[in-house]
């Protein structure tokens, strides 16, 4: 399970690997990773020499890591999202919710001879899925799983309360551009639109917007607007990763978001706050595809 930081950093190296940001032969400098994931550089050592080990990497004397040639993605594999911010087994977890396939009320006890866990890590699981809103405390004991009798409505649902929170957002009398998000995103959607929507495997397609939109609401100044955006794509990331993506609407997301950040530039956050909501109302709208997906996934 991918819980340690240097795991961590390790999947997301692998990821741009994957993507073609890293083809083969490209050196590894630890100093400019360090930079890019904001931590020192004894962990991106230990994550380097992790996929050394496993053949991803070569340490070369005196020269550093250098990406192997040869690494492949399975085919297929780059249109379906991977997790990366929990433990896969979390996800396997959550996926048994979504599916029907656990019983209603649920114990610590259950979680740990289902999925071979410690007592600390599936009271972890039962916080964290507590905390995205589809496990609730029984009074006494045990835990109660959320019905999902309708995930493509749920998503609907996802999408509608965002297109009321995300928009109000940017109009807040403490909203305040930073200038550091706004150029990272602007960096990202342009390299999108050359040719990384192409490349970038589904987990850090999707990322790449949930980044974006959370980045905004943090910009409010009101931390219970980010906070509420945080928490309701923790669950939209569960069934968001479940399917095989369509590149096509990242097109459209990209381009989006760049006149979202021409409009907050230039001080026009009233339009900006219309055009997010008719961004988010596209994403309602594409409900009926999703729900295809679905069906033919659970069915």
């Amino acid at each position: 399970m991918a819980n340690s930081l240097p795991e961590r950093i390790a999947l997301e190296i692998t990821k741009r690997i994957q993507g073609g940001e890293l083809p083969p032969e490209s050196h590894l400098s630890t100093q400019k990773l360090a930079d890019d994931f904001d931590v020192s550089r004894s962990p991106i050592r230990e994550a380097m020499q992790l996929l050394a080990d496993r053949g991803v990497l070569e340490q070369r004397p005196n020269r550093g890591y250098f990406v192997k040639r040869g690494i492949r993605m399975p085919k297929g594999a780059a249109d379906m999202a991977l997790h990366s911010d929990a433990p896969e087994i979390y996800y396997r977890f959550a996926e048994e919710w979504l599916e029907g396939a656990l019983p209603q009320e649920i114990s610590e006890q259950f979680l740990r001879a289902r999925y071979t866990l410690t007592r600390a890590q599936a009271s972890e699981f039962l916080a964290r899925a507590a905390n995205e809103g589809w496990v609730e405390r029984k009074e006494g004991y045990g835990w109660r799983l959320v019905e999902i009798a309708d995930i493509p409505e749920v998503l609907a649902q996802i999408y509608r309360f965002r297109s009321v929170i995300e928009p109000a957002a940017l109009l807040q009398p403490g909203f305040a551009l930073n200038r550091q998000a706004i150029d990272l995103h602007r960096r990202v959607m342009e390299g999108l639109l050359e040719g990384a929507i192409e490349r970038w495997p589904a987990a850090r397609l999707l990322d790449s917007g949930i980044d974006f939109h959370e980045d905004l609401a943090k910009m409010s100044g009101n931390p219970f607007f980010h906070q509420s955006v945080v928490r309701v794509n923790r669950v939209r990331r569960l069934i968001d990763y479940r399917m095989v993506i369509d590149r096509e609407r990242f097109y459209i997301q990209a381009r989006d978001h760049l006149e979202m950040l021409d409009l907050l530039e230039r001080g026009r956050n009233r339009e900006c706050s219309q055009l997010m909501q008719k961004h988010l109302g596209d994403g309602v709208a594409r409900k009926s595809f999703i729900h295809s997906q679905l069906e033919q996934k659970l069915g």
